[in-house]
């Protein structure tokens, strides 16, 4: 996802440059944070990876708490582009086009997903309470978008949201499991597995009767 800066026939503009070298920056983070945690990667083992002087690193960033933040800006992005495939599930029979393709993203950012969920666990304090907030404003959006449905127009706000909620359970740790299945055949496991977990939460909505408790 991240670029680093090559050479080319033309020289690249100084805006350019500088967009380079912020992207490697946050790629060479993710790389060295993958084994220990970004709270234990340092401002100097970051500049040193990307190739400038530490100082530089302040052209791009005003801290390295902004760089981490930035890559859970990025991360966060990324899965909502993700879950976005997951909400085209209103019914079972989308369930098989939707989960692959929500799955294809994850693999095309492994390294960025893996960062984002560590990260919500193990990470700085601001870092866990910003993911937090991103994953509480992905189960509105979610929510929104079940309450724009024809068929759940009698549907209140709280069934909504107990909705939304039971699909972001069920997908979020998805994606988790994904990454960390050893095998390509583990990985469809998961996309079955959340499949058929999507199918039973659709299906009770099918019976669900809004207003009764």
């Amino acid at each position: 996802m991240y670029s680093v800066p090559v050479s080319g026939p033309t020289s690249p503009s100084r805006a350019e440059r500088k967009e380079q070298t912020r992207q490697a920056l946050l790629g060479h983070t993710l790389d060295l944070s993958a084994e220990r945690g970004f709270a234990n990667v340092s401002l100097r083992e970051i500049a040193r990876a990307t190739g400038i002087v530490p100082t530089a690193f302040y052209r791009h960033f005003a801290s390295l708490d902004e760089l981490g933040l930035a890559l859970v800006d990025d991360g966060i992005r990324t899965m909502r582009v993700a879950l976005r495939e997951a909400r085209r599930v209103p019914g079972p029979a989308n369930a098989n086009d939707s989960l692959p393709v929500l799955f294809e993203q994850v693999r095309a950012n492994r390294a960025l997903f893996r960062f984002l969920y560590r990260e919500r666990y193990a990470g700085p304090p601001e870092m866990r309470r910003a993911i937090a907030a991103e994953f509480d404003l992905i189960e509105r959006e979610l929510t929104v978008d079940l309450s724009r449905m024809h068929a759940l127009a009698t549907w209140d706000t709280g069934d909504l949201e107990l909705a939304a909620g039971l699909i972001v359970a069920a997908v979020v740790p998805a994606i988790a499991d994904f990454l960390a299945a050893p095998t390509p055949a583990g990985e469809q496991d998961v996309i079955e597995r959340v499949r058929r977990q999507l199918l039973l939460i659709m299906l009770g909505m099918g019976s669900w009767r809004p207003n009764r408790r």
